[in-house]
């Protein structure tokens, strides 16, 4: 199956950021070691983002981020605190629904 694996990620704080990163970096590797195909824009983005200096809002990314969607079987989403507010997340599900991909919400 392949996976597209969204969480939240923008933050004030950089900090929060590199924390979530972190997290989903995790999940990713732990879902793939189950067999799953997985894409984590956050994994692949964040590094190369930070060093090119790369915006983090979600406009920047949405084009890329809806093209992994609809590559994707299913979209994840990683429960971290202030995934239900995160204007990201709830675009991904909003495209995940409009492309007619189940969604699922993991720990």
């Amino acid at each position: 199956m392949k996976i597209y694996l969204g969480v939240p990620y923008s933050h004030p704080d950089e900090n929060v950021m590199q924390q979530r990163f972190e997290l989903v970096t995790d999940k990713t590797g732990e879902l793939m070691n189950q067999g799953h195909i997985v894409y984590s824009p956050i994994t692949a983005c964040h590094p190369v983002a930070e060093r090119c200096l790369l915006p983090r809002s979600w406009e920047f990314w949405e084009q890329l981020d809806r093209t992994f969607i609809d590559w994707a079987d299913e979209v994840w989403i990683l429960m971290l605190d202030g995934w239900k507010e995160s204007t990201g997340v709830n675009a991904e599900i909003a495209i995940a629904k409009e492309l007619g991909k189940p969604v699922r919400y993991v720990a």
